[in-house]
């Protein structure tokens, strides 16, 4: 490994890290524990590759320092979801970046999941249908074994059928990839809330539709929604040992 790769990886570590400590403070604890991790894999890899004696004793103390913290964060967040107790909110600031669904989605994921419900009233527009779009992706594109999706939203106020076809074409779709999608409409539907089956509840204050839309089709953020702007939002996370099933109303 040359100088320079050590010294990029070290770059990645100090960025990552410094995302891990500023997460920490937040309260975020779980996505936190998310860059901890990454940011101690990449110190890791550095080490391996540092040969003076003095730089490996420094590599290990940040380590050791690094991983005391994620150990200490595991052990409060485990104490919080057995008292039912565990919430964390991230606050999206107007312009932020770098929220995009695998982002913002991914500290949540497990190999537990399996099962999904998105209840959100605006999934009717094309932006907001291209948005479920999306995070259909992110799901099957995760480490995870989701199976069903659940979206319960309000029908479109014109008879276009642009919702019901883009849908269809999104329930046919998904079905190939090994996913059900489960659609269902509710004229008295408001709170937009998503929810895991491995316990986790994901409440976005402006729902799926965070992002702001982009100047055009050839600019930065159109196709990577980690480069796109957000509107100011906030999302409340919440985790409870008891989820929904199957036939709950």
């Amino acid at each position: 490994m040359t100088q320079n790769h050590v010294s990029g990886i070290e770059t990645s570590a100090i960025s990552v890290l410094k995302r891990a400590v500023e997460m920490d403070q937040s309260g975020c604890f779980e996505s936190s524990l998310v860059y901890y991790q990454e940011g101690i894999q990449l110190l890791l890899d550095v080490l391996k590759a540092v040969k003076d004696e003095s730089k490996r004793g420094h590599y290990r103390d940040k380590i050791k320092s690094y991983m005391e913290r994620a150990e200490q964060i595991k052990a409060h967040v485990k104490q919080m979801k057995e008292e039912g107790k565990y919430h964390e909110q991230i606050r999206i600031a107007e312009d932020a970046t770098g929220y995009s669904f695998e982002s913002l989605f991914k500290p949540y994921i497990s190999n537990l999941l399996t099962e999904v419900w998105v209840e959100d009233p605006y999934i009717r527009h094309i932006h907001q249908l291209y948005n479920f779009l999306r995070f259909c992706e992110m799901l099957v594109k995760a480490s995870c074994k989701v199976k069903t999706i659940h979206l319960l939203t309000t029908r479109e106020e014109t008879d276009s059928g642009q919702q019901s076809s883009a849908l269809s074409e999104l329930k046919e779709s998904l079905s190939v990839q090994g996913l059900t999608l489960d659609l269902q409409y509710s004229s008295t539907i408001h709170d937009r809330e998503i929810r895991f089956n491995n316990g986790w509840i994901i409440k976005i204050g402006r729902g799926l539709d965070y992002f702001k839309k982009p100047t055009g089709r050839f600019s930065i953020g159109y196709c990577d929604y980690d480069l796109r702007q957000c509107h100011e939002t906030t999302v409340d996370i919440f985790h409870t040992k008891h989820t929904k099933t199957l036939g709950d109303s």
